[in-house]
């Protein structure tokens, strides 16, 4: 056997037997969920740690000196041009035959797993950032490192949820970890790291296992501080709100945020798609791209890397304003060719860089236009960068409370939630997605297509219509269609011709309005003298999402279904109390094979049926390590002691009890979602439940 199968057959081993060592932890699922989020925690603070100490390391490679603005201003023009080239190269060829993930600012990557992958993320994934964006930034890259230190902090807590093999829930809450780690290390902030993990990564701040994210950004700033110090990101001067009036400036401040980070967005995917479009090798793009980038610094220097020690003159007010303004644009370009390329890096610290130059002119226009107020521009950098971050990821909650603990000033809070906010709003305005969440869609995905609030989008009205449905001709008298719908548990009757062609309805309320005039109507109406306007129809593929908007715009319990939108023949209905009960159903079905918290303990029993003496039927998930493996290759039978009895897909129907799914085949392959039914002792299922 070759050293590498065996290094594989190792870590296979190694993983079961831990997994089933951690099951009795995994027992008191709040317990085991906390432990491995300080583990979590403490890898990705390392993590951390380790790309910005490579990133020194690489800077004195590349440039061979103690790099600065200073330093990089007096090399020689054409290093200028070769070092970021050279970076770029590499960086391609890193990401061409290494880790093809480890290309771009990461974040989208990392909501993409979570939403559509259950967490999954490739282990490699971890050393090919780590050494891509340490590269790139190094050799000039006009990228953030904050962005690949989430990335790294995600792929290493779905490592750690793979290794333990745990189940999909478990898994989007240890990658949640990771990316609160990867924030919270990077700025030395622990409960920005949180709130941005909730806020943009999982877009849901009632996720069940908050605690654990906290935790672990806890963590991965103890490690993070004791090995770069406690020091905020930036030297941050002390904020005074001189007038009440300047809350009218900052307003305005948030207007011009929310622009620059649209107007950043819509740069950065037209870069990409230009770049995407030319078919080359990743190492020959990102080599442009380098040379780019070395071209605009040898006017604009700044440019280069994190720009951090920019930034930092412009919250000193050691800027000038004709410069601040120049900048805003020079590097919105140059991230955009940067990224857009195939480098290696983050928007986060550009997006900072742009708030930063764009408060500092701001700043020093207002204070030319009002010198009695005796305004400090550095003030206006330091909440333009919180403005243009909150527009820029449509995260306001993370980017105030990242800027209010880099600050530690309770006095900023005021004016940097008046700017997130209206920045926000306005870039949500101009652009509904945002600069994580425009990637996702530009390739077709939604991101909140899995998630329980869209649950209905994959159910068809096939899966729950009926072919009980009341029907009646125009022609029919007033007497017949009340004893019709008296004895009928429906409340409208459809009205339609001799093909069943719907021509109208009649209601419970249209025939109890003309209840009090019976006697003298009763042989004058007929139903066409009654019938009101035809409703809106349904067919057996429109999704039950769509039903449900029909149902809450039009405040009515049942809707015909029609064969096709053509004909208009009437097959059966559909109603709103079904609809409700399906998303309850699916609802509940997600929770069961998710096991998250104390839910586990109520809902462990109803899993399980009993068949004789301690053996049960269960249906279950497809445990995460199962994807992608063939039922011959799993062994379940011999390696967990249970049988296999059948296989259901994804989109099978929901309410169809006589469906018999897929019958177990050596050669069939699990895929995601597939839920299995299987047949063992209690102890048996309980093991599988649990990975």
């Amino acid at each position: 056997m070759e050293p590498p199968q065996q290094l594989s057959s190792l870590y296979q081993k190694i993983s079961k037997t831990v997994s089933r060592y951690v099951f009795k932890a995994k027992m008191r699922e709040h317990s085991f969920v906390l432990i491995i989020a300080v583990i979590i925690g403490v890898l990705a603070g390392f993590g951390s740690v380790g790309i910005q100490e490579l990133i020194i390391i690489f800077k004195r490679f590349f440039w061979q000196g103690e790099y600065s603005l200073e330093f990089v201003k007096n090399v020689a023009w054409y290093w200028k041009l070769i070092i970021p080239m050279s970076g770029g190269i590499i960086v391609g060829l890193i990401i061409q035959y290494v880790a093809k993930e480890a290309k771009g600012h990461g974040v989208p990557e990392v909501m993409e797993a979570i939403t559509l992958r259950n967490g999954i993320i490739r282990p490699r994934v971890v050393i090919a950032k780590l050494f891509a964006s340490s590269i790139y930034i190094a050799s000039g890259g006009s990228v953030g490192r904050e962005g690949p230190v989430i990335q790294i902090g995600s792929a290493i807590g779905s490592a750690v949820g793979q290794f333990l093999r745990v189940n999909a829930r478990r898994m989007r809450t240890f990658v949640a970890c990771g990316a609160a780690s990867g924030i919270a290390a990077a700025f030395n902030a622990p409960i920005a790291g949180a709130l941005f993990a909730s806020e943009v990564i999982l877009g849901d701040f009632a996720i069940a296992q908050f605690s654990a994210v906290v935790i672990s950004s806890v963590m991965a700033t103890v490690v993070s501080r004791h090995f770069l110090g406690d020091f905020p990101a930036f030297i941050v001067p002390q904020y005074h709100l001189e007038s009440p009036y300047e809350l009218v400036f900052y307003v305005l401040l948030g207007f011009l945020a929310g622009f620059v980070a649209f107007l950043f967005i819509k740069t950065l995917y037209k870069s990409e798609n230009v770049f995407d479009n030319l078919n080359w090798p990743e190492y020959v793009k990102a080599g442009i791209g380098g040379l780019g980038i070395g071209i605009i610094a040898l006017q604009f220097p700044e440019i280069f890397g994190v720009g951090y020690e920019t930034i930092d003159s412009a919250l000193q007010n050691n800027l000038i304003w004709k410069i601040a303004l120049v900048l805003v644009f020079i590097k919105l370009f140059a991230t955009s060719l940067s990224l857009g390329s195939g480098g290696s890096g983050g928007i986060f610290a550009p997006s900072l860089f742009l708030g930063a130059m764009l408060g500092s002119f701001f700043g020093t226009f207002i204070s030319w236009l009002f010198p009695s107020l005796d305004i400090f521009p550095g003030a206006y950098a330091l909440v333009a960068m919180g403005g243009v971050v909150a527009a820029a990821t449509h995260g306001p909650i993370a980017a105030i409370l990242i800027i209010f603990e880099m600050s530690n000033d309770y006095k900023i809070i005021l004016p940097l939630m008046i700017t997130c906010i209206i920045a926000t709003i306005l870039a949500m305005r101009l652009s509904k997605e945002s600069i994580y969440t425009l990637k996702l869609k530009l390739r077709g995905i939604n991101l909140f297509e899995g998630r329980e609030i869209n649950v209905l989008k994959s159910l068809k009205v096939k899966d729950v219509f009926s072919k009980n449905v009341e029907l009646i001709t125009e022609q029919e008298s007033y007497p017949t269609t009340i004893e019709k719908i008296s004895n009928s548990p429906h409340s409208i009757i459809y009205v339609v011709d001799d093909n069943r062609k719907l021509l109208g309805t009649v209601s419970l309320n249209e025939v109890r309005r003309n209840m009090q005039d019976y006697e003298t109507l009763k042989h004058l109406l007929i139903v066409k003298d009654i019938m009101e306007a035809t409703p809106p129809v349904v067919s057996l593929d429109t999704s039950l999402d769509e039903v449900m908007k029909h149902f809450g715009l039009l405040n009515i319990d049942e809707l015909p279904v029609v064969s096709n939108f053509k004909d208009n023949k009437v097959i059966g209905c559909i109603w709103r109390t079904e609809v409700i009960n399906v998303y309850n159903k699916q609802v509940f079905m997600r929770d069961m094979s998710g096991t998250v918290g104390s839910s586990m303990k109520n809902i462990s029993p109803l899993k399980h049926v009993h068949v004789i003496d301690d053996y049960y039927l269960a249906e279950i998930e497809s445990p995460t390590t199962f994807i992608g493996k063939s039922l011959g290759e799993l062994d379940v039978r011999s390696e967990y002691k249970v049988d296999i009895l059948l296989i259901k897909k994804l989109h099978t129907s929901a309410t169809d009890s006589n469906n018999t799914g897929i019958q177990p085949d050596a050669n069939y392959k699990i895929e995601l979602g597939d839920k299995l039914l299987l047949f063992g002792e209690k102890e048996s299922l309980n093991i599988l439940e649990k990975m």
